[in-house]
């Protein structure tokens, strides 16, 4: 299985996309979809209060992956 090593954020800080550990980079909606079939390890997604899924790191929760160096 891969894991998210990198993360890309849009000038906002927004994360847009993702790079694993095999290389590929992937979108926020790939990864998101990947998360959900479980190919993905150490991300797990949940709902936030618009009712939106989203991603988070399922070491520490933390939605903006802060942890994680950028692609670029």
């Amino acid at each position: 299985m891969e894991e998210i090593t990198k993360i890309q954020r849009k000038h906002d800080g927004q994360i847009i996309s993702f790079q694993t550990s095999s290389g590929r980079i992937i979108s926020y909606q790939k990864a998101l979809m990947e998360a959900q079939e479980g190919s993905l390890t150490g991300v797990s997604f949940g709902l936030d209060e618009d009712g939106m899924t989203h991603l988070s790191s399922s070491v520490d929760g933390d939605t903006g992956f802060s942890d994680l160096p950028e692609i670029f």
